[in-house]
């Protein structure tokens, strides 16, 4: 069974992995020739709703070939959804998931487009 489901690839994210959404260095602190903030080096992933921070990262190395320093997971809950509409009452629920946002270790890359 694979735990990894598909990889989140979205602004947030893209925000989260690169060095350039790091704050930009002020007028002053360009003068004084401080650095730019390093990559967070963070990557999101829709993963099985029952799987564990270990299987996780388990995963994620296997697949991957990186090395894993943190996990983190949220779990997403079906919510309830209702309209009206000239049809009549519709109601349903969205789709119960689960992401886990995993820390990578400095040197690591996944590049999720590299197979396009």
């Amino acid at each position: 069974m694979n735990i990894l489901v598909k990889p989140l690839i979205s602004e947030k994210m893209t925000r989260l992995t690169e060095a350039a959404a790091a704050p930009k260095l002020t007028r002053i602190q360009r003068k004084k020739g401080k650095e730019l903030p390093a990559a967070r080096n963070r990557y999101g992933f829709i993963v099985v709703k029952d799987a564990n921070k270990i299987e996780i990262k388990k995963a994620v190395e296997a697949f991957y070939n990186v090395k894993v320093i943190d996990v983190n997971t949220m779990n997403y809950s079906g919510k309830r959804k209702s309209r009206y509409t000239k049809a009549g009452f519709i109601s349903g629920r969205t789709n119960a998931f689960k992401k886990a946002i995993v820390t990578l270790a400095e040197g690591d890359t996944i590049d999720f487009y590299s197979n396009i």
